[in-house]
C-alpha cells in the first residue's frame, strides 16, 4: 500500500465517523450529562465493537452475513430493536429527571462504566451496515499478494485510531457545556431529543434491506 492510498483510507474513515448516526447520539448524550471522561468507556465499546467486524470481514464472516438474507435480517432487526430500546431508555430518563438538582456522580460513574461499555460495543456489533460497509471498503485498499490478516489487521487499528479520536474529541467539545447540559429542563430535552433519534434511526433500520 502506498502512502498515498493509505491517506485516502485515514481521510474516508475519518468522514465516515462524522456522518451523524446512533454512536454520535450516545457520544453527544453521555458527554453532555457525564462528562468527557465518562464517555471514554463508551468510546472504547464503539471501537472493540469496529475492530470485531472489520476481523469478521477478513475471516470471510461477513460476506457469509451479505450473501444470507436471513442472517442480515436477524441482525437487522436486533440492532433495531436494541436501539428502539435505548430511545425508550432515554425518554423514561426524562420523565424521571425532577428539580434542577445536578447528576450524581462518584460512585454511580463508576458503576456505569461498563454499562456504557457494552452499551458501545452493542451499537456497533449489532448494526448490519457496519458489517456491510467493512466488506464492500476494506479490500480496496488491501494490496494484492499480501498477507491478508496482518495488513487488515493494520489498517482496523488505523480505523479505530481516527474513530475513537473523532469521538473523543466531540465528546471534549460537548463536555466543555456540561453544566449548560445539567439543568434540568436542558436535560429533559437532551433525553427527549437523543431517544426520538434513537427510535427513529432504530425503525429506519428495521424498515431497511440490503
Amino acid at each position: 500500500m502506498t502512502w498515498s492510498t493509505y491517506g485516502v483510507f485515514l481521510l474516508a474513515v475519518l468522514l465516515g465517523a462524522m456522518v451523524p448516526g446512533p454512536t454520535t447520539a450516545l457520544v453527544i448524550r453521555r458527554s453532555a450529562l457525564r462528562g468527557t471522561g465518562s464517555t471514554v468507556p463508551m468510546v472504547a465499546g464503539m471501537e472493540l465493537g469496529l475492530v470485531a467486524w472489520v476481523i469478521a470481514a477478513a475471516l470471510g464472516v461477513t460476506a457469509l452475513l451479505s450473501a444470507s438474507e436471513l442472517a442480515y435480517t436477524v441482525l437487522r432487526i436486533a440492532g433495531a430493536l436494541f436501539l428502539i430500546y435505548l430511545g425508550i431508555q432515554a425518554w423514561l430518563a426524562a420523565r424521571r429527571i425532577d428539580g434542577d438538582a445536578e447528576l450524581g456522580a462518584g460512585a454511580s460513574e463508576r458503576a456505569t462504566a461498563w454499562r456504557a461499555f457494552g452499551t458501545g460495543l452493542v451499537t456497533n456489533i449489532a448494526n448490519p451496515k457496519i458489517a456491510a460497509f467493512t466488506f464492500a471498503f476494506y479490500p480496496q485498499f488491501l494490496p494484492e499478494g499480501s498477507d491478508l490478516l496482518p495488513a487488515t489487521c493494520l489498517l482496523a487499528v488505523s480505523h479505530m485510531i481516527v474513530d475513537a479520536a473523532w469521538f473523543l474529541g466531540l465528546a471534549m467539545f460537548v463536555g466543555r457545556a456540561r453544566r449548560f447540559f445539567q439543568r434540568a429542563k436542558i436535560r429533559k430535552r437532551l433525553e427527549r431529543t437523543t431517544g426520538t433519534v434513537m427510535i427513529g434511526l432504530g425503525s429506519g433500520m428495521a424498515a431497511d434491506k440490503l
